[in-house]
């Protein structure tokens, strides 16, 4: 192993505590979601996760189906935790998750107990690593009990496989409910991953208040929604963007990229200029704005994006006359 982590990687990232665990998580956290799995180039993965790393991200965010094809971005990122990065295990933070169609037959998907225990040891394997920071499930299921998938979390903790355990994507009254079981079982639930961005803000509904008061940590994903919040699709959709490769999974389509959109991401354009940022790292700031909000997932295909996104840091407060020119522009009145 012949990467050495820059030596001043923690002077370059601020941490926050994880609602009222101890657990301090980066401001930035990396997610896996797409641009990591076999269909990928493995060598860009390798580069954007120790840059990503040197950087002061300790935390890295992967999920069963996560690549295409799915199991891949967790037996790649296995690969890079192998190659760079064993020696430096507890200074990671290592989440996945399980709750979407993983594979064939009755048992591979929702939120059974039988899904959830066998998903995590496959995921495990994959990785190479005997236990995960953070096991989430990744969607509310109502075909199952919910008494037996908070069940499941709260044993993969007592069975040393999870040191913590969440939930992704529950709205507010189903996360009241889980949290409740949560507390019940003596297992609390570090934490709630929703996504969040701009265009995208359901969360704040009473989720983030919720969550808030309970002392839940939140960890967003898609704050640049996947690439519209950026600057990348203002004159057309490029061969090579997420929107053009049809990737599946829940990535961007190109009928998601609208005229009417478009123009309101000109106008967000304009704002962010007129901040010296770039529209990516206005949306990025945007959407760890809320002191509620413990970090933020980013989603990058190249280091430069990376380094784009990690810009944003250098001026992460907005001025209230920003605020309203960016909520006039999202409503549709400027």
């Amino acid at each position: 192993m012949d990467y050495k982590p820059n030596s001043n990687r923690y002077n370059e990232m601020s941490y926050k505590r994880c609602g009222n665990s101890g657990l301090l998580l980066p401001e930035f956290s990396l997610g896996l979601w797409h641009n990591f799995g076999l269909n990928d180039n493995f060598d860009n993965a390798r580069t954007i996760v120790r840059n990503a790393f040197d950087a002061g991200i300790t935390h890295f965010d992967l999920a069963n189906n996560y690549g295409p094809p799915p199991g891949s971005a967790e037996s790649n990122f296995g690969k890079i935790l192998k190659l760079d990065l064993a020696n430096y295990r507890d200074e990671i933070i290592v989440s996945t998750k399980a709750g979407w169609k993983m594979w064939e037959g009755p048992y591979g998907d929702f939120g059974s107990k039988k899904y959830l225990v066998s998903s995590l040891e496959q995921s495990l394997k994959r990785m190479g690593i005997d236990y995960v920071d953070i096991f989430y499930h990744h969607r509310p299921d109502s075909s199952t009990p919910l008494e037996e998938t908070i069940g499941a979390l709260d044993l993969m903790v007592r069975q040393g496989k999870a040191l913590y355990v969440g939930i992704s994507s529950y709205d507010k009254e189903e996360t009241k409910a889980a949290l409740k079981m949560f507390d019940e079982l003596g297992t609390p639930c570090l934490i709630h991953q929703p996504r969040y961005s701009m265009f995208d803000r359901w969360i704040e509904d009473g989720l983030l208040e919720l969550l808030g008061k309970q002392g839940v940590g939140c960890i967003v994903f898609s704050p640049l929604a996947q690439g519209l919040l950026t600057n990348k699709y203002l004159n057309g959709i490029p061969k090579t963007s997420r929107a053009a490769s049809a990737r599946g999974n829940g990535a961007l389509e190109v009928d998601q990229i609208t005229p009417e959109r478009i123009e309101i991401v000109r106008k967000l354009n304009d704002v962010a200029e007129k901040r010296g940022q770039s529209l990516a790292q206005m949306a990025l700031v945007w959407a760890k704005r809320d002191p509620r909000v413990t970090s933020v997932l980013l989603g990058v295909s190249r280091p430069e994006q990376l380094n784009d996104s990690l810009a944003a840091l250098k001026k992460h407060q907005f001025e209230d006359d920003e605020i309203q020119t960016i909520e006039r522009i999202l409503s549709g009145s400027l």
